[in-house]
C-alpha cells in the first residue's frame, strides 16, 4: 500500500519554486539548441477542467501556472472515433499525425501508415532525442508506445482498483522524477521527449482522501445543460459510459460524480507540480516545452449524457490544450486545432523531418505569434451515427441514422441548448453547413452517408430494472 500524501501548501498555490517566465532560447526562435519536450496527456479531461480554464471550483495551481505561462487553445479537438473507447483512435491520431479514417487499420490508411518509422517517438528520436513514456495500461496505441526508448505501462498489480487509481498520478510523477534525476547524474547530452499518460480523471474516479475533502458535492452547481435524459437516440445511448449513472439522471448523483472527477484532477495537478519542481531543480525548466492536453472530453450530465460518445462542445471531442515554454507567447488562441496537429508541431520544435502522410498542421506559427489560425472549419465524427461541422459561430450536428439535425448559434448559445435547425429562417444556414460538412468528410476519407434510406425512430426510453431501452415506433424523426 502506498502511503497517502499530504497536500503541501506550496502546491496549493502557484509554485514558488518555478515561477518566472521561460527564456527564449529554443529552436522555435531560431537558436541552434533544441528544447526538451514534456507532454502530459490526461484521460477523459474536459476542456474546462482546470481553475484557469473556467471552472472556479477546481484547485489546480500547478497547471494554472502553465496556463499563465503559455498559450491556451480554447478550441482543440480529437477528430473522431469509430469505437466507444474514443481514447484509442485519439491517441493513435496524436502519435501518427493522421486523421481518424487514415490511422493504421482504418479504411483510408496509406501504405506507410503502420510503418513505425513514421510514428512520433521514432521521428523525434531520429532528431537526436532521448524518448521516455509512462502511461495507462489500455486503450492507447501500443505500436506507437513501443517505439519510445523506454515505455513503462502503469500496472500496479496487487492493489485494489481503488488504491491503484488513487495513487496512479503519484506513481507517474515518482517515475518521471527518477528519470529526470538519472539524466542529471549521468549528464545525458541529448534533449528529452517525455510523454506521460495518466489514467485520470477517467473512471473509476478514486482519489486520495485529502483531495476528496476539497469538494463538497452539495456545493457543486449543475451545468446549464444538465438534463435527466437525452431528448432522442443519438446512436449510442447505452454504451458503458452512459451506464455509470442512473436514468433519469439525478442532481445528487451528477454532483457526486463531478466531485469525484474534480478530486482526481487536483491529485493529478499536485503530482504534476512535483515534476515541475524537479525540472526547475535539475536546471531544465527554462529549456523545456511543456504540453498539457486530454485525449477526449466527457459529458458528466450535460444533455443527459455522461460519456464521450457524442459531438457536443462539452461532450466527447473537445479537449484542453495548453503549451508553454521558451519562445512561446502568452495568452489564448481560439484557433481550430486537432490533437494530430501536435505531431508536426513537436517535430518542428525538435528539428525533425515530418514523414509523408502526416495530415496535422504545425501550430508553431500560432505559438510564436506569427499566425492566428491554421484552418477555418472544425469537423468531428462518431461512428456511423454522428457528424458535426462548426465555424466561429455556427455548429451543425447531423444524426443520419435517425434523420435528425441540430443547428446551434454558439455565439449566443455556447451550451447548445436551443436547436435552430427546424426554424424556417435558418433553412439556408442548414443547407450551407451541411454542404461544408460533406466537403470536410470527403477530404478526410469519411464515406459514411449523411442520410439513410430507412431511418430508425429517434424516440427512445432508457433501461428500466436492467432491461434494454424500448424503441418507440411509427413516429418519424424530425
Amino acid at each position: 500500500m502506498i502511503k497517502p500524501q499530504r497536500i503541501s501548501r506550496q502546491f496549493l498555490i502557484p509554485l514558488a519554486l518555478i515561477t518566472g517566465a521561460h527564456s527564449a532560447c529554443c529552436a522555435a526562435t531560431g537558436d541552434a539548441s533544441k528544447p526538451n519536450i514534456l507532454h502530459i496527456h490526461a484521460d477523459d479531461h474536459r476542456p474546462d477542467g482546470l481553475h484557469a480554464l473556467g471552472n472556479p471550483l477546481l484547485i489546480t495551481p500547478n497547471l494554472d501556472l502553465l496556463v499563465a505561462s503559455g498559450v491556451t487553445f480554447t478550441h482543440c479537438y480529437t477528430m473522431g472515433s469509430m469505437v466507444g473507447a474514443v481514447c484509442t483512435p485519439s491517441r493513435t491520431m496524436l502519435l501518427t499525425g493522421r486523421s481518424w479514417q487514415r490511422i493504421p487499420g482504418a479504411p483510408g490508411a496509406a501504405s506507410n501508415a503502420a510503418d513505425p518509422s513514421t510514428f512520433l517517438p521514432r521521428v523525434i528520436k531520429a532528431a537526436g532525442y532521448q524518448t521516455w513514456h509512462m502511461g495507462k495500461k489500455g486503450n492507447g496505441f501500443p505500436a506507437g508506445l513501443q517505439e519510445f526508448d523506454t515505455s513503462i505501462i502503469d500496472d500496479a498489480k496487487g492493489q485494489t482498483p481503488a488504491d491503484d487509481r488513487a495513487h496512479c498520478s503519484q506513481r507517474l510523477a515518482d517515475s518521471t522524477i527518477v528519470f529526470l534525476k538519472g539524466r542529471k547524474a549521468g549528464k545525458e547530452p541529448k534533449p528529452f521527449y517525455i510523454y506521460i499518460a495518466p489514467p485520470v480523471p477517467h473512471d473509476p474516479r478514486s482519489a486520495e482522501p485529502q483531495y476528496q475533502k476539497l469538494y463538497d458535492p452539495a456545493k457543486i452547481p449543475l451545468s446549464p445543460a444538465f438534463l435527466p435524459f437525452h431528448p432522442f437516440d443519438n446512436g449510442e445511448m447505452i454504451v458503458r459510459d452512459e451506464k455509470l449513472a442512473p436514468w433519469p439522471r439525478t442532481p445528487e448523483d451528477t454532483k457526486q460524480q463531478n466531485a469525484d472527477y474534480y478530486s482526481c484532477i487536483s491529485g493529478l495537478d499536485y503530482n504534476i507540480g512535483r515534476i515541475f519542481a524537479e525540472l526547475k531543480a535539475s536546471g531544465q525548466w527554462d529549456n523545456t516545452i511543456i504540453i498539457f492536453s486530454g485525449d477526449n472530453g466527457l459529458s458528466l450530465g450535460d444533455h443527459g449524457l455522461f460519456g464521450k460518445q457524442n459531438l457536443y462542445e462539452f461532450g466527447g471531442m473537445h479537449v484542453p490544450l495548453v503549451i508553454a515554454g521558451p519562445g512561446i507567447i502568452k495568452g489564448k488562441s481560439n484557433a481550430f486545432v486537432y490533437l494530430m496537429d501536435l505531431f508536426p508541431t513537436l517535430a518542428e520544435f525538435a528539428g525533425a523531418t515530418i514523414p509523408s502522410g502526416v495530415e496535422g498542421r504545425s501550430i508553431v506559427p500560432i505559438l510564436t505569434g506569427k499566425a492566428t489560425k491554421v484552418r477555418d472549419l472544425l469537423y468531428t465524427a462518431y461512428r456511423d451515427c454522428q457528424r458535426s461541422i462548426r465555424d466561429d459561430r455556427w455548429k451543425l450536428i447531423r444524426y443520419p441514422l435517425v434523420d435528425r439535425t441540430q443547428l446551434f448559434d454558439l455565439k449566443s448559445d455556447p451550451h447548445e441548448l436551443n436547436n435552430l435547425a427546424d426554424m424556417p429562417a435558418q433553412k439556408a444556414k442548414v443547407t450551407e453547413m451541411t454542404a461544408l460538412l460533406q466537403k470536410e468528410m470527403s477530404s478526410h476519407a469519411d464515406n459514411f452517408p449523411l442520410t439513410v434510406a430507412n431511418p430508425k425512430p429517434a424516440e427512445w426510453s432508457p433501461p428500466v430494472a436492467g432491461r434494454e431501452p424500448k424503441k418507440k415506433v411509427n413516429k418519424k424523426a424530425k
